[in-house]
Parts: C-alpha cells; structure tokens; sequence
C-alpha cells in the first residue's frame, strides 16, 4: 500500500504544480518535499516517472519539479541506493540535454541535481556525465557547467577526473565557435584550476597525495594559449571576463620557463582588458594572481613590464569610487594588492613613478597617487624604511594644495607615516603643523547632503579625520611624544589655529601626562633651546582669555584648563597646590552646566576670581607685571572677537589691580587708551571694566590717569599740533569722549564705595557734566550710563542717607531731557531704561524733589514708554528684551516715588497719572498702565503700616475705576484688573485693622477668578464679572457703596462695550447683594439707570417686561398661556424670553406646565396625509397645537427658576414628553412652517430646532436638568443617546440608554414613572408601545428596581406582552427578562422556572421570518444560565444545543455569534459534569468551532474562544483544557497554525478514536463560503493527520479525502490551494 499511495499523491501534487499562483507552486513543491523527507526514494521516483511520462509539461514545471528533487537530494544523499541515484542520474542527464537550445532555469535545475548527487554518487555522475562528453563531439554547454560546478563542490572528487577531462576537452576548445559555450569552457577552466590549487593546498588531506603540479602544467598551458592567443581577442565582453578569470588561477599551474616566456604578451594583453571593460574588477583580480605567480617564479621578464603595469595600475586607481557600486570598490582593493606586489619586487622604480605624479593638475590623479603612496608604506614598510625621507621631500606640494578631497588624502597619508616613524626625520615638523592646520578648519554649521555617487566631501570630512589622527598619533603612537612634545605648544598662540586649540589642548595634555610619568626633567621645557615656544605668560594669557567662552569649538574651557593646569610647574613652580584644588572646581562648574544654562556672568566672576587666586600665590610683582604686558600685547589678536577681548580688557584691569608699581599701572593704562579701537562699542566697554577693575586697588592712580587724558591733544581742536592723535576726525574724538565717561561709570561703579563719596562730585560727575551738550545717540547713552552707575554707587554706600547731592536737581533734569527727546512710538535704544533707572537712584537722594518736577517726571516717564508700539510676535527678542528692561525701570521709578509719599492721597495721585491710559482706546496701553497700577499697589500693601484707624476714602473711586476692565477684550488686562482689586480689599483690610499676613476667604475667591480670565468665553467672562462683584460686595464699606455705583454708572458709557456690559453686570450684582442699604439713594440710582437705557436696548429692557409679564400671569395664568400659544411659530427671542419669564415664581410655573401638558395632549401628535401615497415624501406630519405646547414647555423648562414645579410635575412630564418623542419619530413639520424653520437654520442666531421630535428631545432634556437630573443628560450626551432617539434607527437604542442613565441616577423618580408608563402599554400606536417596553425592559437592568420593590410587578408587566402582536416588542420582553440577571442576579434563582420557560420559548418564536426574537432569546439565556438553579438547568440542555446548532454556520454574523456564545455558556454550566448525551454535542462542536476561529467577524471568533475554553473541561482531558486556556485567552494574540497543531496533537494523543469524526465532520466545510474556513478545514485535517498514529487509518476514508483535497486545489482562492496541498503531503503518513 505505501508505495502507490505515496505515488498517488506525489502525483496529485505534481498535477498542481501547473497552479498559476506562485505562492500555490512553492506550497506544491514543500508538499513534495515533505513527501520526500518521509519517503525520499519513493518521492524521487515518482518525480522522475512524472517527467518521463509528461514530455510535453512546459520548461517551468519542470524546473520546480527539479528544484524540489535538488532539495530531497541535498536532505537525504546518504538515504539513497545507486538505483534511484542511478534514476536520478539519468533523468536529470537527460532533462539537462533534452533541449539543444540553451533554457537557462530549466537546464540550470537539472544540472543542481547532478551536482548534489555527485556530493556522494561522484563516479557515477561523472560516468554519465562523460558519457556526453566525447572526444569530437562538441558537448552542451550545462555538461561543461555541471563539470565546472562538480569541480567547486568536490574538489577531492573531481581532481583526479582531471588529467582525462582535460585531455577529451583541449581538443574541444577549437570546435567552440559560440562565445556562449566558450564562456562555458573558461568558466570550467577556472574552477579546475581553482580546485587543483586547493587541492596541492591540501594534499595531506587528499586521497591521491601524489598529485603533482606538473600533472596539469602541459594541459593547461595548450589550454591558455587558445585562451589567451584566440578567444580573448573577441568582440564579446562577456567572453574576454570569462577568459581573464580563467587566466589568473591558471597562471599559477603553468610551468615557470612558459610563464617566464609568456608574460611579455600575458601582462600587456591583460592590461589591455582595462579599456574595453568598465567593470574593471575581474581584470584586477586576474592580474593580481598572474604577478603573484611571476614573482613566485621569480620572473626576470617583470621589469620591463613595469611601466605598463604601474601607469594602467594608476589609471585604475583614480576611478572614484561610488558607493553605490561594490565592484568598484573591490577594484580599488585588487589594484592596491596589485600595488603591494610591486612595491616588495621594485620599490625604487615603483617610487620613481608615484612621487612626480603628486603634482598633477588632475585632482583625481593626486588623491590615487596619495591612496596608493599611503597603502605601500603601511603594506612594504621594510622596502620603504631607506626611501623615508625621499618621500618626505615629494610631500611638499601636496601641503600647500586647497582641495579638500586632496586634503583628506594627505592626513591620511600622514598618519600612516607617524605609525612607521616618518614624522622623526626632518621635515616631520611640517607634517604635524599641517595636520593641526586642518584641525583648525571651520566645522560646517550643517553639513551639505550629498547624493550616494557624490565624490564631494564637506570641509568638515577633513576636519573631523585630522582630529581624530591628530588625537591617534599623540596617545597610541609611542615614538610620536618626543616630536610632538613640546613642539605642540607653538601651535597655541597663533589665532590662526584657534579651530584646533581644544584638540591641540587634549593632546598636549596627554602628551605632558606622558612625559611626568618618565620624571620631572623630561616634563621641563627648556626655553633657552626652543625659542619659537610661546612663553609661560602668553600660554596663560591665551589659555585664561578662550576659557571664558568654554563650549565654543568643541568644549575648549575645559580643555584650556586642563592643560593649565597639567603645566603649572612650567608657568610658575608655587602654582602647583593651588590650582590642583581651584581649577577642579571650575571644571565640575563647567560639567554642571550647558551652554544654554551656563550664566556668562557667573563663569567670567570664577575666571577673574581665578586670577586674582593665581596672582596673590604669585605674589611677584615683577611676573604680575610681565604678565599684564603680555595681555596688552594679545589685545590685537582678539580684534574682531568682542567678546573674548572684552574679558581679556577685565583680566588686564585684575592683573593690574595685583601690581604694586605705580608707574607701571599709569603707563599701562596711558597705552591701553591710546591703542584701543574707541569706534567699537564692546570694546568701549571692555576698555572702561579694564578701568574700573583696576580702580579697585588704584582709584587715584586711574582717575589721576583719565585727568591727564582728558587735558591730552586728543581733545584740541587744533591740527596744528602733530602727535599721535593729529589725523582723529571729529567723530572719533566723540567715540573718545564716550570711552572716557564710560571709564569714569565704571570706576564709580567698581571703586570703594568708602572713597567715592568723596570723590563722585568733585573728580568724576564734574568731568561728566561738560558732555551733556552733545547730540551723539552713542555719547547719550555712555553719560546716561555712566549718571546710573555713580547714582547707583551713591545709594549704595553706607553713607548715603547723609550724602546731600547738590548737583541731583540738575541731573534729573537732564535726564529728563535725554527721555523727552527719545521718539514715543519706538524704542530702539536702552537711553529710556537707563536714565529712569538714574532718576530711580537718585529719587531717594536728598534733597527730595518738588511736587510739579516730579509730576513732569511721571508725565514725561509715561509718556515716553507706554506709547510705545508692540513689536509683532515672534520678530525681534532683541526688542522684546529691551522693552521688558524699560518697563521694569518704570516700574522701579514709580514705586521709589510712591515710597517717599505712602498714604492714600500719594497713591491717588499715581492713580491720576494713570488713569487717561487706563481708559485708552488703545489696548497695549491700557494693559501697560493696569500692570503699572498693579505694581504700585502690591507695593503700597507690602509696605503698608498703620499707626491709627484712619479710613481707605478712596476705595470706591478706584475700585471702580478698575473692576470694569475686568472685561477688558484683553485677557492681560483683565487679570491685571482683578489683580488690582484684589490688591484694593486687602489694603482696606489694612486700614480696618487687619495683620499684614491675615488671609482673607473671599478676597483669596479672586485669585481662582482670575486664571478663569485668560480665555474665557462671553458667558464665563461676565459670570466671572458678576462673581468679582459679589466679593467686592461683601468686603465693601458701606460709606464706599454709593461712590462706587456711581463711579460704574458712568462705566456704562465706555467705549468698550465689554466693560460697559460688565459694569451693568456689577452694578446688578451689587443692587442685588447691598440694596437694602440704599433706601435714600433708590431715587438718584433709578434717575441714572432710566438715563442709561433710554440709550441702549439691552438685558435690563427685557427684565422690565419679564416682571410685567410675571404680574399679569399670576391674575391670568390661562389666558396668558392660550395667547402666547397663539404666537406664529417658531417662537421669536421675545417671546421665548417672556415664556421664561413665567418660570420665576414655583407656584405659577406648575400652573404653566399643567395647562400645556393639558395642551399636548389634547389633540392628536400628527396627521396622515396623501402624499406619501403618490410620493416618496414623508407621510406624517405633526399638528401645530401638540408642536407649540412642546416649544413652550421646552422654553419654560429651561428656566432655572422652574425647577420646583418640574419635580413636582416630574412623572406626568417624563412620560408624556417620553412618548411625545416617539409618536415623532420620522414626522415633518407642515409646509408652510418648512420654510420658516429652514429660514431659522440660515440665520445667525438660530432659534431652538423646530423639528417635531428634536424640540420634544429638547424639552426632555430641559425638563431632566430642571429636575436635578444634570447626571442623565450628561450621560446621554456622551452616549450619543439624544441623537439615537431622535432616529428610526436608533430610538430604541437611545429609549435603552435613557433607562439606564435614569436607573443609576434618578432611582427614587422611578416608580411613578414606572406607573406613568405601564398606563400607556396599550397604546394604539405601536411606536409608543415598542418605546416604554423598551424603557420598562432596561430598568431590570439595574438592581434599583429591586431596591425600589418593583421587580414583581415588572415582570408580570413584562411577561403579559409576550403574546403582542409586534414582534419588538416581544423581542424586548424577553430581553428585560434577561436583564434580571444583571440587574438583580440574586432573584433569577426565585423566579428561574418562569424565566427559563419565557425566553426557551423563544427560540421556538415562528412569527419571526428574520430570528431576531430567537438571537434575543439566545442572547438572553447565555446571561441567565450561571444563575438558574441546576436542576431546573439540566433538562433543558439537550433540547437548547440541539436547537441552537443550525446557527453556528448561519450567514448572519449576529446569530453565528450568539449560538456559539450561548454553546460556550451550556459547557460552562455542566461544569465538567456532563452526560454522555450532551458529550456528543461537545464533540461535535469541536470542528465547528475549532475552524470558526478563522471566522471573517471578530465576535465570532472571540466567541469561539469561549466556547472552546468551556468545552475544555467537559472533554476530560487536563492537558487539552490547559492548552485551551493558555492559547485562547482573551485579549491575547493568536498563532492559530500554532494553535490548531497543539490541539490536534492532543485530541490524538488522548482520543484517537475521535479520528474519522474529526476528519469527516471537517469535510463538511471544504465547502465552506468563507475563504479563511475552507483553508482552515484542510489545515485541520493535516494536523490530524500530522499527530496520529499510522495504524489509525482505518478510522480515514482516504479515497474520500484524497479526492476532496484534489477537488481543493482547484479552489479559486491560492490560500485553501495553498493549504490544501499541504496537507496533501502529509497524508504520507497513511502510505
């Protein structure tokens, strides 16, 4: 039986090899492969008698058939006999022949057979194989292939075939007339003589170790001389690479007097190859063995060849390489193995080519000469040790070249010679600078893209490669340290190679590390013999002066520090201990911080701090001042740098300030003003720091200094004079002017302030004040500058308060004009910032200032700023800063006043000056002057003492001056408003007697009131308003009440209509809160209110007619109903507002809501018209009384003074509006309101929505909100459950989440709803029957109902409608009983037998076309069945799985879902106890379910996962339940060959009896419609078949099934052919 079944399907699977899907022919071929794992020799037989008995099956059949032949071979060579070996050999010799013309895969396919086979059957392959090579016979070109191929994968094998191959093939090769078959003969040539090389390598591993070289040379050579001498002169590329690969090998097996005599034509014929061929790779390799083979020989002929060879070599070298092309770059590797050979054999001549070629005007051609003199100096360095400083010498052009791919190559170069010691001979010198040149380059700021085959390499390529070897060769090359060390440090003064400092810094560290370690001596940098060497004070010059911008150029702070620190015995032998414990410090600063994060300031302190440490450890008066010359002298260094010279101009002033010699501070000083650049600012600056750092020590000396310059020819107007200065235009003696009164700023600044007292008036504002004539912007802001700095160094001192400052008057003024003239619309200079921040110091002078100069201070300060125009956002953070700078100093200007003046008339008066700008039309103002305001008043609390209880009188007027702009239409202005007030009740607070630190409660409510202001809507803007009102109401004085009202009566006239609208806010709010106490002023407050409305129509118009319509309806409630009901529809504004107006009172507004639901339902909700006979339009259309009662109760309702009467009114509502919604479902408004209400939608304001069942919506909500019921609107409107209620489609839906929310949030209205509702249940429109059998049924959802007691009563409600003639209803009955089991789960077991009977009675429901009664009751009784009672559970299970078991392959998802769901549930309740009868159910579920699982719908699948995980414990098998659970979880991703292979192993490890139920259940849904399914059945059965024992096949019909899966791979889905065929081939097992 094995064998044919084996060939039966072997040939099913071969017949579907024709399949037109590829992934179908790869599964057919695996089939077969499996096949052959099982049973090799069978499998291979069948093949082979398939294709001899199916001649005519096309090529690519054949070639898959071949392929899966090849695998079986490779998988199973040891397994077969020589007679299927011998098949095999047949069959493939001849499939590989069959066709004269060449078709590549077929005969490709054929000839890996032959190969694999001959891994082991080698003598009889090549037996047959020899067989079709004959002498005179040219062969096929795959027979030399297979030789070709036998050769590479047998070398032991196949050489001693070799002599006789060789000898049948010579002749052969002139036959070849094809360059096809040439290229084969080339191609086996190569490979022979590739694996008569490895086989001479590896002679004491071969069989035959007496295989000689010799044995193939004469062979070989006939063979080369057709090679070379015919075949490579042809005009086929292809064929001259066939030939030049064969050459190169070949080369080594030719006798050496005939390679001696044939490489003057081999070398330059192979050379030739170069032009002809772009792909130079192949040319390379071969002439790489040939020159290997001649200097092997030690060929003499190879001189003379040079030329030649080295100029094609180069040429070849200077191809660029693209990355894109792996060939080329292994051409370049070939051409440098190439070079290598050369360079041992002919160094010199080698030399003498490369060297001259370094000047090329080529760029190409120098950076190949470079990649190759780099390569033969790290690859011949023993024939390049003599030739060292030759090629130093060539080097010297290269140098000076600017291509930046030249470059590259240089460093590389040089870095290959300091690894073999070239950079020790002279001229090594010029290497490193160089190399520390490139180091210095800029780095790109963002380096160019560059496209793949790009050659271009950014600037930064070089920069980065020099750094790296410049860091390589001073730590990993030994011999470099003493060339480097100290020649290194010339390199660290030069501004050129400021680029390369830090890098320099590392290796000199390391260098100098190196050197201690060898002793102290060594370390030593004797200057007497290297004068080029910068000295001690230039290196700590340079080092200190770029440390104080430590992150620029790759971290060089702390890599200057570093080194400092390293050669502190080399700047000065008592530095050592200090700076082993200071400069760590400043290194663990540096780590602490980024550059983003560092404070500049801070840093330049430490640095300066540094210094001053360094100069008094020092303490040498002669180093400090040969330092400080020093520093002057690197001052030209750093011009163009302003920062770093800014910091050098402080570390001269520092070193000065340490020197002892007075002539030597003078004449420093002397030199420093006459050779700094006075037309740079910053160096202005940095010039009067040097100054005023140096007057720390020196203040006679330095204003004895600035005196002398002052009186200097720099300040003569005279050209007649010459000196120095003769040619400085007028505009430079300006520049020196500033610079002069900038020093004397500084020097004020800086000075003891114990000395400058004396000296301000006399010495340094006395020579400021004959400059402010002048009309220099520039020279301003020095004088302004300067004026702050000796004002601030004034108040600073300890004499202050005695100090009386004659000239202060004089000075203000001054400063007063400097503001006045600055333009008002722009600030482009800090002359403003700095001159109020002047007046600021010098307000707190003596003497103080007049009443009228201080007025004109503020007026002209606000003025000059608050003007100003905002720059656009996001333009100029220049602008933005120095605007904030200003701001500041006013606000530090009005608080120093206010300080001299701390009472309540002092704060009005700032008020006062503020006030225009608080009501400016323009918005920047008033948000600047409220800020302002803000300011003054914290500071006037913070600062508040009261000596007696004295009254606040002007709290009114301020605050209303400030609270309306709590609306302001800029949200900064309104919190600065509120921040106002707030600082305004607390300073009453004050006054009345209150702590300084008391916190109030309802002062505190304004702080959260105000983060609501930020963006707030109309609505919260002026509840908010209304809110501030009612703190200031509570915290106001009542003497303050009536000047505040009327202070915001005439805010209803502002011309911000926001605040204008906050006021009426305020003044309502505070009538309303305080108005009790206005009983004397009621006349003049209504006087002023009529006055203000005659103006304006606004919300208090509206009030008075609500009152109105309030009286008249508490005398005529009805009548005042039935006419506003007659208004036209849709209610206008007024009229809505004057419904709402009848909500105010409770008693009234029950009346209202009783006479409309008389209204609602007095007439009928719609009316049936023809229409929809003769159309499709809606056939419903809604009455109008019904629809206006519906409107009014919805505006009524809406109230919030309703709230009474609705929940008095609650159930009659509830339920009315209820089925009010659902009797309008679908219903459409009468024609002539259509167009209203589409009028309505286009408007801008839009009335409420008109439409019959959205305002019944409407009015349900308003009457839920109204009732305390915000929690059930909400959760509708999350739910979308408005919007369902309002569709045909979703009403139930939306009545369902309506019962819900009310259960969970409205549990005590229920039962009078409850009662409301179950009176309508016989209602003559079914809609409304069907939408409170759906409300009723939800509520026993929840257990609220058996709290509230209405379980009984709505079940028997519940169970009379089971017979309703509408099967919605009847489907809602039985899912309410369902709900029981959620809802009260505790009472399903009471009333189980009642349950079960109701809802297994509808599984039986034949009135029912569409079984959406019976997916009711599946669903229903999954819920119910972990509840009910065993023993009225078990009767019942057989009877439910059989009735529920059509449905599992059901085309409707949901009924598929809900039986399996339920099967799940049945499993689930036996509890692993189950009969034998329902034990047939579980098993004949199995397949149903297992291959569901690749169901199309998602709840199916997840259903199946249920069930299967029930069914597990029933099955009594611990291992298959396990692995149920473990796979089927939910949530869990699954593998579902993975799992589908698991569980079959176990169903036939411990049921294998279940085998033929399995398999011809699974049948069944071969047929399936579902594609996945009809591909998971096959699946199914071939696991089955997989994991049973072979003598269980009895169990299977395999014709039956055989037959079915060959029917299979005819499926028009590739997945089922696909799987089918797969499990096809594991059907062996049955063989």
């Amino acid at each position: 039986m094995a064998e044919p079944y084996v060939r039966k399907l072997s040939t099913i699977l071969l017949d579907a090899v024709t399949d037109k899907d590829p992934l179908v022919q790869e599964q057919v071929c695996g089939a077969l492969c499996a096949l052959g794992d099982a049973q090799p020799a069978e499998a291979l037989r069948a093949c082979e008698e398939y294709l001899w008995q199916h001649e005519k099956l096309a090529h690519p059949y054949r070639t898959m058939i071949l392929r899966a032949m090849e695998t079986v071979v490779s998988g199973h060579i040891s397994e077969l006999d020589k007679d299927v070996a011998r098949a095999v050999i047949f069959l493939a010799s001849s499939e590989m022949t069959r066709a004269k013309e060449l078709v590549c895969d077929w005969q490709q396919a054929a000839s890996n057979v032959l190969v694999a086979v001959g891994k082991r059957f080698i003598g009889k392959v090549m037996e047959e194989v020899l067989s079709k090579f004959q002498p005179g016979a040219l062969p096929h070109y795959y027979v030399v292939q297979t030789l070709a191929n036998l050769a590479a994968s047998n070398v032991f094998g196949m050489v001693p075939f070799l002599t006789s191959i060789l000898s049948t093939m010579l002749p052969m090769l002139g036959m070849a007339k094809h360059d096809t078959m040439r290229v084969a003969f080339c191609c086996a040539l190569q490979r022979f003589s590739e694996s008569t090389l490895e086989y001479l390598a590896n002679l004491d591993q071969a069989p035959d170790p007496t295989v000689r070289k010799d044995t193939f040379a004469s062979d070989i050579f006939s063979a080369y001389d057709v090679l070379f001498n015919h075949w490579m002169q042809s005009r086929e590329a292809k064929l001259r690479l066939a030939v030049v690969e064969a050459l190169g090998p070949m080369s080594h097996l030719l006798p050496s007097e005939k390679l001696e005599e044939q490489l003057p034509k081999l070398l330059p014929g192979v050379v030739a190859l170069y032009r002809k061929h772009a792909e130079a790779f192949h040319v390379s390799k071969s002439l790489g063995q040939i020159l290997e083979a001649a200097v092997g020989v030690g060929s003499r002929t190879l001189e003379a060849q040079l030329d030649l060879l080295l100029a094609a070599l180069h040429a070849q070298i200077c191809v660029p390489v693209e990355s894109s092309s792996p060939l080329v770059v292994s051409n370049q590797k070939e051409v440098l193995r190439c070079f290598t050979v050369l360079a041992c054999c002919a160094p010199d001549r080698l030399l003498a080519f490369l060297l001259p070629k370094l000047d090329a005007s080529n760029e190409r051609t120098r950076v190949g000469t470079l990649q190759v003199l780099r390569h033969v100096i790290n690859s011949a360095a023993p024939q390049m040790e003599v030739k060292k400083p030759f090629i130093l010498s060539s080097m010297r052009l290269p140098l000076l070249d600017t291509n930046t791919k030249v470059k590259r190559a240089v460093v590389q170069v040089i870095s290959a010679m300091a690894h073999h010691g070239y950079l020790e001979q002279p001229g090594g010198e010029a290497m490193v600078e160089y190399i520390v040149q490139q180091c210095a380059l800029p780095p790109e700021s963002e380096p160019r893209k560059l496209a793949p085959d790009s050659e271009d390499l950014p600037e930064d390529g070089v920069r980065a490669i020099s750094i790296s070897t410049l860091y390589l060769v001073s730590t990993t090359v030994d011999r470099m340290s003493d060339v480097l060390w100290p020649y290194l440090l010339e390199f660290l003064t030069p501004t050129r190679f400021t680029g390369a400092l830090t890098h320099l810094c590392r290796s000199l560290v390391h260098l100098a590390q190196k050197k201690q370690e060898v002793g102290a001596d060594a370390f030593l940098i004797q200057y007497d013999g290297n004068v080029s060497l910068p000295s001690p004070y230039a290196i700590t010059t340079r080092l200190l002066t770029v440390s104080s911008h430590p992150y620029l150029g790759d971290g060089r702070g702390a890599a200057s520090l570093r080194l400092l620190n390293v050669l502190h015995r080399n700047i000065h032998p008592l530095l050592g201990q200090r700076w082993a414990t200071t400069i760590p410090l400043l290194l663990e600063h540096l780590d602490e911080h980024t550059e983003e994060t560092l404070s500049q300031k801070e840093w330049e302190e430490k640095l300066l701090a540094f210094l001053r440490d360094t100069l008094t450890v020092v303490s040498d008066n002669t180093w400090t001042c040969q330092l400080s010359l020093e520093m002057s002298k690197q001052l030209p260094c750093y011009n163009g740098i302003a920062q770093e010279k800014n910091f050098l101009y402080k570390c001269i002033g520092t070193t000065l300030g340490a020197a002892s010699s007075k002539e030597v501070v003078r004449k420093q000083l002397q030199e420093l003003l006459e050779t700094a650049r006075h037309q740079e600012e910053a160096e202005r600056e940095g010039l009067a720091c040097c100054f005023g750092i140096c007057a720390i020590s020196h203040l006679d000396d330095v204003l004895a200094q600035l005196e002398d310059f002052m009186r200097s020819d720099v300040f003569r107007k005279s050209t007649g004079i010459f000196n120095i200065f003769k040619d400085r235009n007028e505009n430079e003696v300006e520049k020196l002017k500033g610079t002069l009164i900038l020093c004397y700023g500084h020097v004020a600044a800086r000075a003891p302030r114990e000395l400058v007292l004396a000296k301000v008036e006399s010495d340094i504002l006395r020579n400021i004040f004959q400059y402010f004539s002048t009309k220099d912007p520039a020279l301003k802001l020095c004088l302004v500058q300067s004026v702050c700095m000796a004002s601030q160094a004034i108040c600073s001192s300890a004499q202050a308060n005695s100090f009386h400052f004659s000239r202060k008057a004089e000075l203000v003024a001054q400063m007063m004009e400097f503001i006045k003239a600055e333009p008002p619309d722009s600030l482009r200079t800090p002359i403003r910032k700095k001159a109020m921040l002047a007046c600021t110091y010098m307000a707190s002078l003596e003497p103080a200032l007049e009443e009228h100069v201080q007025a004109d201070l503020i007026h002209s300060c606000l003025h000059s700023v608050l003007p100003v125009l905002p720059e656009p956002e996001g333009e100029d953070d220049h602008q933005e800063s120095l605007y904030l700078d200003t701001m500041r100093a006013l606000e530090g200007l009005l608080t120093g006043l206010l300080r001299r003046n701390m009472t309540p008339q002092g704060l009005q008066i700032m008020v006062e000056h503020l006030s225009p700008w608080i009501k400016s039309p323009r918005g920047h103002e008033r948000v600047r002057a409220l800020s302002l305001s803000a300011c003054l008043l914290r500071y006037f609390l913070e600062h508040l003492h009261v000596s007696a209880l004295v009254p606040f009188h002007n709290l009114g007027l301020l605050i209303g001056l400030f609270s309306p702009r709590c609306a302001d239409l800029w949200p900064a202005t309104r919190q600065e408003a509120v921040s106002c007030v707030y600082a305004l009740l607390y300073l009453q607070l004050g006054y009345e007697g209150f702590s300084r630190d008391y916190r109030d409660d309802v002062a505190e409510r304004l702080l959260t009131l105000k983060e609501g202001l930020v963006h707030p809507d109309s609505a919260i803007l002026f509840h908010t308003c209304n809110s501030i009102a009612q703190i200031i109401a509570k915290r106001l004085p009542p003497e303050q009440l009536i000047s505040l009202l009327l202070t915001m009566f005439e805010g209803l006239g502002d011309p911000d209509r926001n605040c204008s609208r906050a006021a009426t806010v305020m003044v309502n709010c505070l009538l309303k809160e305080r108005g009790n106490m206005l009983q004397e002023k009621v006349p003049e407050i209504v006087s002023v209110l009529r006055s203000k409305l005659q103006e304006t129509r606004e919300e208090y118009i509206l009030q008075a007619a609500q009152h109105s319509v309030h009286l008249l309806a508490s005398q005529h409630c009805a009548a005042v109903v039935t006419s506003l009901l007659g208004s036209p529809l849709p209610f206008d504004s007024h009229t809505c507002t004057l419904w709402r107006a009848l909500a105010v009172e409770p008693s009234l507004t029950t009346q209202v809501l009783g006479l409309l639901l008389e209204k609602l339902s007095k007439d009928v909700p719609f009316k049936e018209t023809r229409a929809f006979l003769l159309s499709s339009s809606p056939g419903r259309v809604a009455t109008l009384l019904p629809l206006a009662a519906t409107c009014a109760l919805c505006e009524v309702m809406s109230a919030p003074a309703s709230g009474p009467a609705v929940l008095e009114l609650y159930p009659q509502l509830f339920a009315a509006l209820l089925l009010r919604i659902s009797c309008t479902v679908g219903v459409a408004l009468p024609r002539n309101l259509q167009a209203k209400e589409r009028k309505g939608v286009g408007s801008a304001v839009a009335p409420r929505s008109l439409e019959p069942c959205s305002s019944a919506a409407d009015a349900l909500q308003a009457m839920l909100l109204r009732g305390g019921n915000e929690d059930v609107v909400q959760r509708m409107e999350l739910e979308g459950g408005w919007q369902l209620l309002r569709t045909s489609a979703g009403h139930e839906e939306g009545v369902t989440r309506l019962a819900s929310a009310m259960a969970k949030f409205a549990g005590p209205r229920l039962p009078l709803v409850m009662k409301a509702l179950v009176c309508t249940q016989s209602s003559v429109y079914e809609i409304q029957r069907v939408t409170s059998t759906s409300f009723l049924a939800e509520l026993l959802n929840s257990n609220v109902v058996n709290d509230l007691m209405l379980l009984e009563s709505l079940l028997d409600n519940l169970a009379a409608r089971q017979k309703d003639t509408c099967a919605s209803v009847r489907r809602l009955v039985l899912r309410g009983l369902a709900n029981v089991a959620s809802g009260s789960p505790d009472k399903v077991r009471a009333h189980g037998p009642q349950l079960l009977t109701a809802v297994i009675g509808g599984l039986d429901d034949r009135d029912d076309p569409h079984s959406l009664v019976a997916l009711e009751a599946m669903v229903g009784l999954a819920r119910l069945l972990d509840l009910v009672e065993p023993q009225d559970l078990h009767p019942v299970l057989l009877h439910v799985a059989i009735r529920i078991r059509p449905f599992f392959d059901s085309e409707k998802m949901e009924l598929r879902s809900a039986s399996i769901h339920l099967f799940g549930h049945l499993n689930k309740a036996c509890q692993g106890r189950c009969e034998d009868v329902f034990l047939e159910q579980v098993v004949g579920g199995l397949v149903p379910l297992l291959l569901h699982l690749r169901d199309p719908q998602g709840p199916v699948t997840s259903a199946c996962r249920f069930a299967l995980r029930m069914c597990g414990p029933n099955l009594q098998c611990d291992e298959l339940a396990a692995a149920l659970q473990k796979h089927l979880q939910e949530g869990r991703g699954l593998h579902f060959g993975e799992f589908l292979n698991t569980t079959c192993k176990l169903l036939m490890h411990h049921f294998p009896e279940l085998l033929g139920r399995l398999v011809s259940t699974g049948l069944f849904y071969f047929k399936s419609s579902w594609e996945d399914i009809r591909a998971a059945a096959p699946m199914l059965t071939g696991f089955l078949v997989l994991h049973v024992e072979p003598e269980l096949r009895p169990q299977v019909d395999l014709e039956q099934l055989t037959a079915a899966l060959q029917l299979l791979l005819k499926d028009p889905a590739p997945l089922v052919r696909m799987k089918a065929a797969e499990t096809l081939g594991r059907l062996v097992k049955f063989a």
